[in-house]
């Protein structure tokens, strides 16, 4: 079974270190922690150990993640939520298990999710809200390449 450092080190990979690119909504960008989510934070100077606190506090354990059973799925959630927010990777799941959408991974999105293997269909669901992005903004587009890149690449083989 795998563990939280075994997730992190795969998203880690996939955001990388300092980035501030003008294109990017959520600006200034060090191990994906963006200044935009958090405005009091030193981006350029945080650690991977600060990344590591806040993506176990403010996402991991927000996802309610532990209760999933497919680990490929957990993994695909955990980079969705760090990648397009919380909300947006649990609303996306909802629709491919046809409940409510609140963004609240609970007992009711558990029950659905953990009957099937929806690894392909979430995959399938991320790349549509991605393109659905760079259609509603056009500047976007040229993180489309990198998103789909990612969505096929997130993997544990590929560490």
């Amino acid at each position: 079974m795998k563990q939280f450092n075994d997730y992190l080190k795969v998203i880690l990979k996939h955001e990388g270190g300092y980035v501030n690119n003008s294109s990017d909504p959520g600006g200034e960008t060090n191990y994906g922690i963006s200044k935009r989510s958090y405005p009091g934070l030193d981006i350029k100077n945080i650690t991977t150990e600060d990344a590591s606190n806040i993506y176990y506090n403010d996402y991991w354990v927000k996802l309610n993640i532990d209760k999933i059973s497919n680990e490929d799925l957990k993994l695909h959630i955990f980079d969705m939520s760090v990648n397009a927010g919380i909300k947006v990777a649990v609303k996306l799941l909802q629709s491919i298990v046809k409940t409510t959408q609140d963004g609240i991974v609970g007992s009711i999105t558990l029950s659905k999710v953990n009957n099937e293997d929806l690894v392909d269909k979430y995959k399938e669901s991320r790349i549509n809200y991605y393109n659905n992005l760079v259609d509603k903004n056009p500047k976007l587009s040229i993180f489309l390449k990198g998103w789909i890149s990612r969505v096929n690449t997130t993997k544990f083989n590929n560490e």
